[in-house]
């Protein structure tokens, strides 16, 4: 029998123990109500980012010379204290529809958005809508590039769901910006008074990173209160390759050289992957990377001064990559690692794993469904994407496919692709079939489509290829050529 004396303490110490106190109140809202911080680059290499180097060979690490790198301690920081996605792929590697896919859970044929510059329709519903409807603070900064030729137009009227995009703009690779009381002004024009790229001075406080570094502060401090979802889209660091002073001259003392596929014989190359213009000295691109990974120290110390930090979900990704050389290729368009591979890191003190490493391909109609269920909410019906949450809050992967898709972003040249960790198959209206191995050959250079010992794989990825393409209505695998090979290599 208990004594009175010590049941009334038992009662006390049970009282005291549930009552929230002010430093725990933050607490139960980071378990139940999180909030989001998306960050975006635009035309990213993945081996600039330290976390991703660490997860190649040397020679796959340092592909433009000798221990040439950028040092990216913030971007790592999520990555060693979250989970990080070494095959997560640009549903297309193009801005417009990666980025359409991206918000919306759907694939670029439903989204309206399968080339650059085309509006993404109206009834399309991305993860922002979702959460502003259960009570979220939304907003926008940056590049957005789904409203049609506008450039740069900022604060596009229709919002999909981001209420303050006030520092969204729809297109362009602006470099200085001014606030003005009438709204943000491009600071730079021409002879004829039209906006250029021109850096024209800009610094810490009017270059572009910094500009929308701010701006995403500034709405994170006006709304720490109340939970928030705001999204960051920097457009760097796609060309031009120009940066603010100090980064112009951090890089100027490598020696950059050709990458080892560039110098490959161009007798086998498909005409998806054809020679174009080379690149060679990454030096402004390597200074825009840097100044992008201080700008997401900025934003880590602001969430960590003000304890938001442990009740944030980080997300840090690109709409696509940049071959910078590999290949003898620039930009993207193309199913290599360079073009289509892009970084996807996922932080959070609550929700998941630390220090893992992803490994299952997924591409960018996955975000949407996975990060609204991770926050406990309920995609929307329509979204096609997996749900990959449970791999990110799971100490061992759970029975999820290792099977995406890529696609060209062009009519004019179809291809669309069958992904797993470790092959692609390439189909093509102009080329015969291709099957990468990036275990065998990382340099994705030779095609092993005839190897006999590569046969199942081949048959394999053709019937997920064809569920997709029925499943997801692709016009791409109705095109003749391709219907017809996608045939004869599930009937061999």
């Amino acid at each position: 029998m208990i004594k009175p004396c010590y049941f009334f303490w038992l009662i006390f110490w049970f009282l005291h123990a549930c009552k929230p106190s002010p430093k725990n109140k933050p607490l139960e809202k980071q378990i139940q109500i999180p909030n989001l911080l998306v960050i975006m680059t635009d035309e990213h290499n993945f081996r600039t980012l330290g976390c991703y180097r660490d997860l190649l060979s040397t020679e796959q690490a340092f592909v433009w010379g000798d221990r040439l790198a950028v040092k990216t301690p913030n971007i790592d920081f999520l990555a060693d204290n979250g989970t990080l996605f070494s095959k997560f792929y640009a549903v297309a590697p193009l801005c417009s529809p990666a980025r359409s896919s991206f918000v919306s859970g759907i694939y670029p044929q439903h989204t309206g958005v399968q080339e650059n510059d085309q509006p993404m329709r109206d009834t399309v519903v991305t993860f922002a809508k979702i959460l502003k409807e259960n009570g979220y603070a939304t907003g926008y900064a940056g590049k957005w590039h789904l409203d049609g030729m506008g450039k740069p137009q900022w604060g596009p009227e229709r919002q999909f769901g981001f209420a303050d995009n006030r520092y969204m703009f729809n297109r362009g690779h602006w470099k200085k910006v001014v606030d003005t009381p009438n709204g943000p002004l491009i600071d730079a024009v021409n002879a004829k008074g039209d906006f250029t790229y021109a850096l024209n001075g800009a610094d810490e406080t009017s270059y572009m990173t910094d500009f929308l570094t701010d701006k995403t502060l500034e709405f994170i401090k006006e709304n720490k209160e109340a939970p928030f979802c705001y999204m960051v889209s920097y457009p760097d660091p796609h060309g031009p390759d120009e940066v603010r002073a100090p980064y112009d001259t951090l890089y100027n003392h490598m020696a950059f050289t050709p990458t080892k596929t560039s110098l490959k014989e161009g007798d086998d190359i498909p005409s998806w992957a054809s020679k174009q213009q080379p690149e060679v000295d990454q030096s402004q691109y390597f200074g825009m990377v840097k100044c992008i990974d201080d700008n997401v120290g900025r934003l880590i110390d602001y969430l960590k001064e003000n304890e938001l930090l442990q009740n944030t979900i980080i997300v840090f990704t690109a709409d696509h990559g940049d071959l910078r050389g590999e290949h003898h290729r620039r930009n993207k368009g193309v199913p290599m690692e360079g073009s289509a591979k892009v970084p996807f890191i996922v932080y959070s003190q609550n929700l998941v794993q630390k220090g893992k490493t992803i490994k299952n391909a997924f591409n960018s109609v996955d975000f949407a469904p996975s990060i609204l269920n991770l926050m406990g909410f309920s995609s929307d019906e329509d979204m096609q994407g997996i749900d990959f949450s449970s791999l990110l809050t799971a100490s061992d992967s759970k029975n999820i496919d290792d099977f995406t898709v890529m696609r060209s972003s062009s009519n004019k040249k179809k291809w669309i692709a069958a992904v797993t960790s470790r092959y692609k198959l390439v189909l093509s209206e102009q080329d015969p079939p291709w099957l990468l191995d990036l275990e065998m050959n990382p340099e994705e250079t030779i095609n092993y489509i005839e190897t006999p010992e590569k046969k199942e794989v081949v048959k394999n990825l053709a019937a997920m290829l064809s569920d997709y393409g029925h499943t997801f209505e692709d016009p791409y695998l109705k095109h003749p050529k391709i219907a017809e090979d996608l045939y004869i290599l599930f009937n061999q």
